[in-house]
């Protein structure tokens, strides 16, 4: 590092005491040394319960009510009236609806439902069969769990219901225990169960303001899971796309081509594969047309549909099933039938349902925020994080009593009713009474529809969950973001869903670890005449204070994890800085330690602070501490840390600058000493 002359430092030191006069700086020295202490675990716990439990408009009706001395009766049940209101609403946020609500916007909502009805219905089916359920339990998936959704969430254009990813991680998971072929009521049970367990831990998590265990899945992780998941569940289709009768239960790539493979020999179905292909064609070119043209969105929202209609007729008029062409065949009629006695909680596989109800749990809450954040941010307005978790919970938690399986937010049915025009959470409830409505009365017309067209509904349905762009930018910008994203990408396409998961968070707290053990230790400088100081690499224009080293740690917290670490490197910056300053032989050392990122420090840290205050000051150099935060502050005044460095800490890096530089003006040179 080069020096500055002692003319620039007579001029620094001028410029410094006219921006800063002693007064200020023992006045401001001051403020910090007798700040109060902060708020304990306790008090922050209670404050914390507090604003998130209790609504902020209860608490303000009963602030003023005890203000107020004298209220009459009347005024006393008008707040208490108020306050149940209010708690009703934000338990409810349908409630609030009552307001604004008009007609239009409920005409613009019955027509958002039922056209998310007509993609939902053929969706949920296949989804169904993704989850290796009777196809009925896709369809009362979409009924039951919205209409709670619809009474208890706050986003207003998410589509609840069943989805490929959450379909695809159920059966992966829970096969392994219990053969949906050979035992299906006791898979069904399996999967009620689970489904429980994930209601009762997305509830949780909003009760308890746990939202941030959903953030371990970071951005790039949900990328490329998003990405792998959808190849797997591509090739999953290929079994009803080429009527193949002998398919392995397993997910992984590898698996899924070798049973391709040797599907070869067996008899196979062309009318089934033309069947298949030619609506997927359809369906595919129905996709394109509505996301180019933005009107014209309703062309790919009823394909499905119509894809279900015409492959029906085609196969009941043509008879193909009689040809190889593999049919739903009987779908069970009726709204869907409680089964609270199908859950298990006595056998031995309780525990793996809920491992499994907590990877669900956190897969669908993941998908469901993103989606809701995502449209909620081009409407313009918020939605409660933890209120959404709350809401999921208990629609899983009563949708596993109701014959449902999880449910979720999903990207596709979402656009749609973005779409449709929707204005409030009523669509989700048109959308659930057309589905209670074809249960009821239509389930008999399903009896022909092919498979093959259940296979292409969810092939058309992938291309959404594939982001190569994304992908792309963040290898750009982060590349330990894009190994979390191709970890999780592999590990779901070779090995198996949980697994991908498990690695993408790993790598993620890999990167956290690694960041947190190894901060930055960069060297400042003041930055023109001004009081501010900078990176000397990023401005190097900064000027340096001859005799006297400024180092900024770039970590939140100072701990046992990084302090050796970042003691060895303080060091090494002051030494280099020594072999090099030849100008200031004739006069004592400085070392300012600029604090303002560090947010807390522990038990390690102070004691590392005090191993470098001890080591510098046998070679002659003082050490000042600028700009600690409150807790940090607190801290080193409850151990005597600020006694021992004899008061020098200083509530910004100029002031504890000028305090040097006049110290540096009456102090004489002392003698160092080498500590090895």
């Amino acid at each position: 590092m080069g020096s500055l002359p002692s003319d620039t430092l007579a001029v620094e030191m001028t410029d410094t005491h006219v921006l800063a006069g002693a007064g200020d700086g023992a006045d401001t020295t001051e403020w910090l040394l007798n700040s109060p202490n902060p708020p304990s675990f306790w008090e922050e716990l209670a404050a914390a319960v507090r604003e998130n439990v209790i609504p902020r408009s209860c608490t303000k009706t009963h602030l003023a009510k005890k203000k107020t001395k004298t209220t009459s009766s009347s005024s006393e049940k008008q707040s208490i009236f108020k306050a149940t209101l209010t708690l009703l609403q934000s338990m409810f946020p349908i409630l609030k609806l009552g307001r604004n609500y008009k007609a239009s916007n409920f005409k613009s909502d019955i027509m958002a439902g039922l056209t998310l009805a007509s993609l939902s219905i053929p969706q949920s089916i296949g989804y169904a069969n993704l989850a290796k359920l009777d196809p009925q339990f896709g369809l009362y998936t979409s009924a039951v769990p919205p209409l709670i959704y619809a009474l208890m969430g706050s986003s207003r254009e998410i589509a609840i219901g069943p989805v490929a990813v959450v379909s695809l991680l159920l059966s992966s998971m829970l096969q392994e225990i219990r053969d949906p072929v050979a035992d299906p009521v006791g898979y069904r049970s399996l999967v009620f169960t689970v489904t429980l367990f994930a209601g009762i831990f997305q509830a949780g998590f909003g009760l308890l303001r746990l939202g941030f265990l959903v953030d371990f899945l970071s951005h790039a992780a949900i990328v490329g899971f998003m990405a792998g998941a959808a190849i797997l569940i591509g090739l999953q289709q290929l079994k009803g796309l080429l009527a193949i009768s002998n398919f392995t239960t397993k997910t992984d790539v590898v698996s899924v081509l070798e049973s391709v493979v040797r599907s070869a020999h067996q008899p196979w179905y062309p009318l089934n594969i033309v069947l298949g292909c030619s609506f997927l064609i359809f369906l595919l070119v129905a996709r394109f047309i509505g996301r180019r043209k933005k009107k014209l969105f309703w062309v790919s929202a009823i394909a499905p549909l119509i894809s279900v209609i015409l492959s029906t007729l085609i196969v009941f008029v043509s008879r193909a099933d009689r040809h190889g062409v593999k049919i739903v065949k009987e779908v069970k009629e009726g709204l869907n039938p409680i089964s609270v006695h199908q859950l298990q909680f006595n056998s031995s596989s309780v525990g793996l349902a809920a491992k499994s109800g907590l990877i669900a749990a956190i897969i669908a809450l993941t998908e469901a925020m993103a989606v809701g954040r995502s449209f909620a941010s081009i409407k313009g307005y918020n939605i409660d994080g933890n209120r959404e978790m709350i809401a999921m919970g208990f629609m899983n938690i009563i949708g596993s009593l109701t014959s449902c399986y999880v449910a979720t937010g999903s990207f596709s049915r979402t656009a749609v009713n973005f779409s449709a025009g929707c204005e409030s959470v009523l669509s989700n409830i048109v959308m659930a009474i057309t589905v209670m409505l074809a249960l009821q009365f239509f389930t008999r017309l399903l009896y022909f529809t092919p498979m093959a067209i259940l296979a292409s509904i969810i092939l058309s349905a992938l291309p959404g969950l594939i982001d190569i762009n994304e992908a792309l930018r963040i290898w750009k910008l982060d590349k330990l973001d894009f190994l979390a994203c191709l970890g999780a990408f592999l590990g779901v396409l070779f090995h198996s869903v949980e697994f991908g998961l498990l690695l993408a968070v790993g790598i993620s707290f890999a990167k956290i670890l690694l960041i947190s053990m190894r901060p930055a230790i960069e060297e400042v400088g003041r930055l023109g005449r001004s009081d501010m100081f900078g990176n000397m690499k990023q401005f190097p224009m900064a000027m340096k204070t001859q005799g006297i080293s400024i180092v900024r740690i770039n970590s939140s917290l100072l701990c046992f994890a990084n302090a050796s670490f970042i003691k060895d490197r303080i060091m090494r910056l002051v030494e280099e800085d020594d072999d090099i300053e030849e100008t200031t032989k004739d006069q004592p050392k400085q070392l300012v330690v600029d604090m303002c990122n560090v947010m807390n420090i522990d038990t390690s840290g102070i004691i590392v602070l005090e191993e470098l205050h001890k080591r510098l000051l046998l070679n002659g150099i003082q050490v000042t501490i600028a700009s600690p935060k409150w807790e940090v502050i607190h801290k080193l005044k409850r151990t005597n840390f600020v006694e021992r460095i004899e008061g020098r800490v200083f509530l910004s890096v100029g002031e504890a600058v000028d305090s040097c530089l006049q110290s540096a003006s009456k102090l004489p040179s002392p003698t160092k000493v080498l500590v090895t």
